[in-house]
């Protein structure tokens, strides 16, 4: 299957923690940075996912948003660490590719955006991701 979300990371399940409805699902990235997954319970139980579960976390573009720094005092709990490798600006918006450990991300941000952080190829950022913004398909 093909799928138009640009952002897949592979990684492997190191915790599931199963509610009523939903579930925490704690994935270490290939690099070795950890994120979590809000899912359905009934997600999990389809997909099989158990610890030592080969993944991909799937995350579309305009879901991504950039930092500068850490970002304390957040409710969002994926903030990757990575670097700018391009910025592709047009009069409104940018397509933003940044380099983390184990793969890469892209980012749908304002052109404002990108001049107020003043983002450029080799900026460090962090990638900010609300767990409930990540999709996961069994590799």
């Amino acid at each position: 299957m093909s799928l138009s979300i640009r952002n897949q990371i592979a990684g492997t399940v190191t915790s599931v923690t199963t509610g009523e409805a939903m579930a925490a699902v704690k994935v270490r990235l290939e690099g070795g940075q950890d994120i979590t997954a809000a899912i359905t319970a009934e997600a999990v139980k389809d997909l099989g996912l158990d610890t030592g579960t080969a993944v991909k976390a799937l995350v579309k573009a305009t879901e991504v948003a950039l930092a500068t720094a850490p970002v304390e005092n957040i409710s969002i709990r994926n903030q990757i660490s990575g670097t700018v490798v391009d910025v592709s600006a047009g009069p409104a918006m940018a397509a933003v590719r940044v380099d983390v450990d184990g793969g890469g991300l892209t980012a749908a941000v304002t052109a404002d955006a990108v001049a107020a952080l003043g983002l450029s190829a080799g900026s460090s950022v962090v990638a900010l991701i609300k767990s409930t913004e990540i999709s996961l398909a069994t590799a």
